[in-house]
């Protein structure tokens, strides 16, 4: 989810599909019935921003409450980033820069965040001080990436006590004041006291990942940039791991979901797919030089099909992590379950681009494509199957 692997992402969405991908889109027209879908707040847009990961699993603790209290609210994503900006500075100056100094961060970002600093609604602190009414932060990234490096690059070697003041400034001047107080339905709180309020609880909430290069059932920290706290997650098979989120779902739990986006199969419009690749003769082939080409046989009319879906296994899923064909690259937040017209089932996602693509900045995402190119999910422990839980040790 850095910003580089941002940017990729949405040249790639905004560019002209490959001729294959084409060719599964008038294959024939995705028919979805929704199987079950759990409450979710309303699209955001975090716009020319890499804060996908922030807006991701706000969506989901904004889920998380809406499934313990009922309550719809919306909380602000720039309290969060300020803060995870200001931890993340202090710690890549204590290592001298050898830590990701970026955009990017993880689902566990924010729920340190959360825990540590507490929470704000959005209009206690909206964040856009710097001209626009949607996040544009390419040059809130430079600004203070330049200022940690010249910090860290101190000759003298030897900080002051100001340094610190003058990051925080500049978060300010784009972000505006973390409010010390602030109202809500009459009753005055205080972030910490918001948070509480709203019922979160850190230790309520479980990362899961699923690769071969660690021991399953035990926890390892996910070799990723973005993972700057160097949080760890829970190692389970892939078939385990789909077992957690199809359960959540049907118990009426919501999923944070980190993903490869750069697949063909992640379109624009709306759809996450992984169809199988039809290999073509090549050209000036050894028998079309001395037999000449096969004449083309009058083709019959065809039913249109929607594209058949590759097999995903563990080993894949491992070649594509170690290759680095499956990337950090976007967080977003799984709430329901569909099948299409074959009965293919697809998990429901909100996504943070607006009202994007022909499902209005809904993705459905198939087994296949969550199966191969999921690299972590968040979960509230008591979506966990009980067997799996005891596996884990999590109670």
């Amino acid at each position: 989810m850095n910003i580089k692997s941002f940017s990729i992402a949405l040249a790639a969405l905004s560019a002209a599909f490959t001729l294959s991908a084409q060719e599964a889109q008038k294959a024939a027209d995705y028919e979805f019935t929704t199987i079950k879908e759990n409450p979710v707040t309303s699209i955001k847009n975090q716009y020319r921003s890499g804060t996908c990961w922030c807006f991701s699993a706000l969506s989901f603790v904004e889920s998380e409450i809406l499934r313990m209290k009922g309550d719809s609210l919306d909380l602000s994503e720039m309290f969060v980033v300020g803060k995870s900006y200001r931890d993340r500075a202090v710690k890549y100056v204590r290592l001298d820069g050898h830590l990701n100094f970026a955009a990017g961060s993880s689902f566990g970002d924010v729920l340190h965040v959360i825990n540590d600093y507490g929470i704000v609604p959005q209009d206690a602190m909206p964040g856009f001080n710097y001209g626009t009414d949607k996040p544009e932060h390419f040059e809130l990234d430079a600004a203070l990436k330049g200022y940690v490096d010249g910090i860290k690059e101190n000759p003298n070697r030897k900080l002051s006590t100001a340094w610190l003041k003058g990051f925080d400034g500049i978060i300010e001047a784009y972000f505006g004041e973390y409010p010390e107080t602030f109202t809500v339905n009459g009753v005055e709180y205080t972030p910490e006291s918001y948070r509480d309020h709203i019922g979160f609880n850190y230790d309520d909430y479980v990362n899961i990942t699923s690769f071969t290069h660690h021991p399953f059932y035990e926890p390892f920290i996910i070799e990723v940039c973005d993972n700057w706290r160097w949080d760890s997650a829970y190692n389970l098979p892939m078939d385990e791991m789909m077992e957690v989120m199809y359960n959540a779902i049907d118990k009426g739990y919501t999923i944070a979901w980190g993903s490869d986006v750069s697949e063909k199969g992640f379109t624009r419009n709306g759809l996450a797919v992984m169809p199988v690749e039809e290999k073509k003769v090549a050209a000036g082939s050894d028998q079309e030089r001395w037999v000449g080409k096969a004449k083309d046989e009058p083709k019959e009319e065809v039913k249109a099909e929607l594209p058949k879906e590759m097999e995903i296994t563990q080993e894949m899923r491992q070649d594509g992590y170690d290759r680095k064909t499956t990337t950090d690259d976007h967080g977003m937040h799984i709430y329901g379950l569909a099948q299409d017209q074959n009965g293919t089932k697809y998990f429901m996602v909100k996504n943070s681009w607006g009202e994007a693509g022909k499902y209005k900045g809904i993705w459905y995402a198939s087994d296949a494509f969550v199966r191969y190119k999921t690299m972590n999910i968040v979960v509230h422990k008591d979506a966990l199957p009980k067997h799996i839980a005891k596996k884990l040790g999590i109670k």
